[in-house]
C-alpha cells in the first residue's frame, strides 16, 4: 500500500473532515468552537481512539464525562452514547476501527 499524508489543516469540512474517504478504518478530523458540541450518538461495532490535537474537550461516554486536554489520548467503546463538547477551541482526531470479534 502507498502511504497517504494529508496536513490536519487542509482539510475540508467542519465540524467534521475525512482525510481517507473509503479507508478503513475510518479517520476523521473534528473541530468544535467553544461552547459547540456534537449530539449523543454511537458508533456500533466500532472501537474509537481519539487524539486531541489541541483545545481542551468533556467527552460524554455513556453516563461519565472526562475532560480532556491537548497531547491527551482516549480509547474507547462505540457501542455506548458519546458526545464530546469543547470547553476551548478544540481539534481531535478520531480513528474507528472495527471492533474484534470475541
Amino acid at each position: 500500500m502507498t502511504p497517504q499524508i494529508r496536513a490536519l489543516d487542509d482539510l475540508d469540512g467542519e465540524p467534521h473532515a475525512n482525510p481517507f474517504p473509503d479507508s478503513e478504518p475510518k479517520t476523521v478530523r473534528l473541530t468544535l468552537d467553544a461552547g459547540e458540541s456534537v449530539p449523543p450518538h454511537d458508533h456500533p461495532g466500532r472501537e474509537i481512539v481519539c487524539y486531541l490535537v489541541d483545545g481542551e474537550l468533556e467527552l460524554t461516554l455513556g453516563d461519565d464525562t472526562h475532560r480532556l486536554t491537548a497531547g491527551d489520548v482516549a480509547r474507547f467503546d462505540g457501542d455506548q452514547q458519546i458526545s464530546p463538547e469543547a470547553v476551548t477551541d478544540s481539534t481531535a482526531v478520531l480513528v474507528l476501527a472495527t471492533a474484534a470479534e470475541d
